[in-house]
């Protein structure tokens, strides 16, 4: 009982000397409890009736004591819960605090002192130094405590901090690398959905209503930004904005300077449109960036290089220029089409802004808009002459076709942009994606090789190749046809083979695919795989591929993938 000493209760201490310097210690210890049980008249009659039915004093004591306890606690919460008169009931607080702290070590007494310090708003450094120096105290305190002590401790808070932000991007990865359902789509849950995820409502309790803490946040996630490049830090860091502005947190939303901004971007996400309101909100905040506040941009290209806000911008893109196509118009008349590429570029530069800490907007290429898009327009149309063919009669379809399966490479601007310029990287990957979603067989088949000399690298990263790979699943009867497999595995997917995130999807569309292969394509890509198994998850993966790819018999390639295919009895790998 260590600490009663010193709010004046005797203790043990007291009762050591007092049994020493007696000479009767049973009348010693007779008095101690006298003079220390429960000073109440009306109970001492009770205590030998209790004694009768063998109930012990300790026990007796001990459920008084409960009893006590959660009255008092009961007492301290209402105390905290007032909120007229806040001066008042923090001076409360501090005088019950001053008193009982002592008793901390106690750990009957323990919740007291630890109900006081939940139920203030602020506690003296003193206070919270202790906390600090004894790791079973700081394990205990509630989160309105630790608050309090991590905007002190950027260390610890860091510590606490860690797991979550390393489990947020483990369970995208999960996602993306998923294959229990071969046509999942990364993109699919709305704003609202991802923020109700259990780590952005954990960091949302531990940040609170501090604006220090979220700083220290932001902080940590640009850090590991820079030094990892994963995207999925930019994603957090847009989610937790809005959960915030979820709960309407205006102590933090309203000094964020990316609040209004991010906030018009998610309703144009959740909506999947940017009408030419939102459009123009969108435009004034990049453009009210004055002198000497250019550092928000790097805040600002973090949240528009989240891989959704990549989506939606490109995707929002693509549908302008199919619309223009309609109405006949040009890509550089439209004021909406030059704000996504323009806010596409941004996000694009995100990681080489922050790193060189230069904090300018990228310029837009001209000829991007003069040049690239016109190019990218005429793969369009080309696709949309292909489906209208598809559906006429089988005569005039003969006539069309030629022309259309002889239109050649994609033209020289839409190879060399794709080569130089990110932005006309991405339109690319999701022009790609659109025509797999459509099972444009010639059209993928067309374009789909000039991606693997994407600007970066950017057609292998995670969020597009898992997208790809969703969609050409369901094209797998395309698979036994060579000219077809020539261009997504030898144009494409076995040009990046060096990555060892692309060999992960590879080895997701071959076991989704592989028994509409033809038998030297499936050996020949066994073979191409071989030498790039770098670990023990991934040959697990390749093993059971192979198994699966030796026991397959020939069947017509025209057969489709049903409940009876012998894939599905084979035990599915894991990805993740």
């Amino acid at each position: 009982m260590a600490g009663l000493e010193e709010v004046g209760i005797p203790g043990k201490e007291y009762l050591r000397e007092a049994l020493t310097n007696c000479s009767d210690p049973v009348r010693a210890i007779e008095e101690f409890q006298t003079e220390n049980g429960i000073l109440l008249p009306s109970l001492r009659p009770m205590l030998p009736l209790l004694d009768l039915h063998g109930v012990r004093r300790l026990e007796f004591h001990t459920s008084v004591l409960e009893e006590l306890k959660e009255q008092l606690l009961m007492q301290i919460e209402n105390l905290g819960k007032q909120e007229h008169d806040n001066q008042e009931k923090e001076k409360k607080l501090k005088e019950l605090l001053q008193k009982s702290f002592p008793v901390i070590k106690i750990p009957i007494l323990r919740p007291v002192v630890m109900c006081i310090l939940k139920n203030m708003n602020q506690v003296d450094d003193k206070y919270l130094k202790q906390l600090v120096a004894d790791k079973q105290f700081y394990e205990e305190c509630a989160v309105q405590v630790k608050r309090q002590i991590w905007q002190y401790n950027q260390a610890l808070f860091g510590d606490e901090v860690s797991p979550y932000l390393s489990q947020y991007t483990k369970e995208k990865e999960e996602v993306l690398f998923n294959h229990t359902d071969p046509t999942a789509q990364f993109f699919i849950p709305s704003p609202k959905q991802r923020r109700q995820g259990k780590v952005v409502q954990t960091l949302l309790t531990m940040i609170g209503k501090n604006v220090k803490l979220y700083d220290m946040v932001l902080q940590f996630l640009r850090t590991l930004f820079l030094r990892t490049s994963n995207v999925h830090y930019c994603t957090l860091r847009a989610e937790l904005l809005m959960a915030l502005h979820d709960l309407e947190v205006q102590e933090i939303t309203c000094v964020d300077p990316c609040h209004k901004f991010t906030w018009c971007l998610d309703a144009c996400i959740r909506e999947k449109n940017v009408d030419v309101k939102r459009s123009r909100e969108l435009q004034g905040f990049l453009d009210s960036i004055k002198k000497g506040q250019e550092q928000v941009l790097g805040d600002l290209s973090m949240t528009l290089s989240d891989p959704y806000a990549i989506n939606f911008l490109a995707s929002s893109a693509l549908k302008i220029l199919g619309y223009l196509i309609n109405v006949e118009s040009l890509p550089r008349d439209n004021q909406v089409l030059v704000l996504l590429l323009r806010m596409l570029a941004l996000g694009l530069q995100a990681w080489d802004m922050i790193n060189s800490q230069t904090f300018k907007e990228p310029k837009l290429d001209v000829q991007l808009v003069t040049k690239f898009l016109p190019a990218l327009m005429s793969l369009m149309v080309d696709d949309q002459v292909r489906s209208i063919n598809a559906k006429l009669p089988p005569d005039d379809r003969e006539t069309a076709i030629t022309t259309i399966e002889h239109s050649g490479p994609p033209p020289d601007a839409y190879q060399a942009y794709v080569q130089e310029n990110g932005v006309a990287s991405v339109l690319a990957m999701y022009h790609a994606l659109h025509t797999a979603r459509q099972r444009d067989r010639l059209g993928l088949m067309r374009i789909l090789g000039t991606l693997a000399n994407c600007e970066k690298n950017r057609a292998f990263e995670d969020p597009f190749l898992h997208s790809l790979v969703a969609l050409l699943i369901p094209m797998a009867d395309e698979f036994a046809a060579e000219d077809f497999c020539t261009v997504v595995f030898d144009e494409f997917f076995l040009t990046g083979i060096m990555h060892e995130n692309v060999v992960y999807h590879l080895l997701k569309l071959l076991w989704y695919v592989h028994l509409k292969l033809p038998p030297s394509r499936s050996d020949g890509m066994i073979k191409a795989l071989q030498p790039v198994i770098k670990n023990e998850n991934m040959q697990s993966l390749f093993n059971s591929l192979q198994e699966a790819v030796k026991s397959h018999q020939p069947v017509n390639s025209q057969q489709n993938l049903t409940t009876d295919s012998p894939l599905l009895n084979v035990p599915a790998p894991s990805f993740v």
